[in-house]
């Protein structure tokens, strides 16, 4: 077996720990320690959260706000339903993984960066929520492994009682809030009713295909609609 190479690393925001981004043949992975937190050969679940967004709303003209760029496949899938008048907003807070994705991981999903409609903005997601009442038809969450922070306990305060109030200010009427996550949460399903979301809906997704690889959930709540 081909040994993975070393192609990158840099220093997370707030901690000590370092992301470090290896290469074996034509298999990427993006590792914190020990933890693998995304693999180029396991995305099917990447994939399903931009597209289960776009199933629910008038894709032509939306503007989505996607929370950590990974490996560029949430935002090639937003993009691929998205028409020609949408803005795709990324916010991603460790510098290297948009220097990674112009770079080595480019071609992996279709070179997104490179679509006229995204905007990067290399910041806390939480920030540009805070910072956008109003501003969105879809907020598109993968940071660390879901609700349980993994990569920087800041991330809590997306998920916080008062991180999820923001999100749901920061989006449209009918908005959708999607936020993929490694397993289950019941009281984040409680929790997503109490912010003002008037549906939460748990959705399984498979890691490789619609049918195979690890077990994924990605939770989808929309906002009230205008009556």
């Amino acid at each position: 077996m081909l040994p993975w190479t070393l192609l990158g690393e840099a220093t997370l925001p707030g901690s000590s720990e370092l992301m470090r981004l290896y290469r074996r043949g034509g298999e990427y992975a993006i590792r914190v320690g020990t933890q693998e937190l995304m693999n180029s050969r396991v995305h099917a679940s990447e994939d399903a959260l931009g597209a289960l967004a776009c199933e629910r709303l008038d894709a032509r003209k939306i503007r989505v706000l996607i929370g950590g760029l990974g490996m560029g496949y949430t935002l090639a899938a937003t993009l691929a339903c998205a028409g020609r008048e949408a803005e795709v907003v990324v916010g991603e807070l460790v510098p290297a993984v948009v220097e990674w994705n112009r770079g080595p991981l480019a071609d992996l999903a279709g070179r997104p960066l490179d679509d006229p409609r995204v905007v990067v903005r290399v910041e806390d997601v939480v920030d540009i929520i805070r910072s956008e009442r109003g501003g969105f038809d879809a907020i598109l969450l993968d940071v660390d492994n879901g609700p349980s922070a993994f990569t920087t306990s800041t991330n809590n305060r997306l998920y916080s009682m008062t991180g999820l109030r923001a999100a749901h200010a920061a989006l449209r009427p009918g908005g959708i809030y999607a936020v993929w996550s490694s397993g289950g949460d019941a009281a984040f399903t409680r929790k997503l009713q109490q912010a003002g979301f008037t549906s939460a809906e748990e959705v399984r997704v498979r890691g490789r295909t619609a049918t195979k690889g690890s077990r994924f959930l990605i939770w989808v709540a929309q906002k009230a609609k205008e009556r």
